[in-house]
């Protein structure tokens, strides 16, 4: 099967499947949930998972993805996986630990795509969702290009293949793109995106600058106030 005819070809030439599995899950469903769903995805189909570090689960999923590979149903080169790089972690010099981190937990390689969860530091540390004692985030002072530098590294080490950014505005997307040195562009945005919200000027901006926007939540979402962050 020649899967480029079922993805889409970013702009460091490096091509995503067009549809993929989401591991995301509430604290109350169990981890192993994760690893039975995407046992069955790539059993059904699906060559693109997406997890993250904030999940919980990559332990889970990598065990998935290898077990898959053991069996013979994929080869680690049919499988585009995507991480995120959490808003603890936002620091240049926390960058590359933050995805060896996810690399150790997922026992990979290298991930496919690495992206920025967020465009809104939290105060590095052990607490995901830091706050202080009203309850309120404690926010970070951090520079996105200071951040980018540190994916490019990571891009330029093979620890990721491609690097790009999720829930970003077109403003917030302009500082990137516009960065004196930039090496390599977003390739993609990962944003919430449906019929309710079809993010049709987001995604006009994206494709005149050769971004790809991947959709979240297609089907539509439901909100945890718990660690939603505002936007800028």
């Amino acid at each position: 099967m020649d899967l480029k005819h079922r993805c889409v070809q970013l702009n460091d030439g490096r091509f995503i499947p067009v549809l993929g599995l989401g591991t995301y899950a509430p604290e109350e469903v169990p981890k192993s949930k994760a690893l039975e769903a995407t046992k069955l995805a790539i059993d059904a189909g699906f060559r693109h998972i997406d997890s993250a570090l904030l999940y919980g689960n990559e332990e889970e999923v990598g065990q998935a993805i290898r077990s898959k590979i053991a069996d013979g149903t994929v080869k680690r080169e049919d499988i585009f996986y995507t991480s995120k790089l959490w808003v603890t972690f936002l620091r240049p010099e926390l960058v590359r630990p933050a995805l060896e981190s996810s690399l150790k937990k997922l026992q990979l390689d290298y991930v496919d795509l690495y992206i920025i969860h967020f465009p809104a530091a939290l105060k590095p540390g052990e607490e995901l969702l830091p706050k202080d004692e009203h309850g309120k985030f404690i926010f970070d002072t951090v520079d996105l290009c200071a951040t980018w530098e540190a994916l490019e590294k990571c891009k330029d080490a093979g620890l990721t293949k491609s690097i790009g950014v999720s829930n970003f505005n077109h403003k917030q997307l302009e500082r990137i793109l516009n960065k004196p040195g930039l090496k390599y562009k977003p390739a993609c945005n990962q944003v919430e995106c449906h019929p309710y919200l079809n993010q049709r000027k987001l995604l006009d901006f994206c494709k005149s600058k050769d971004i790809v926007l991947v959709a979240y939540s297609a089907l539509g979402s439901h909100r945890e106030k718990k660690w939603a962050l505002p936007r800028e």
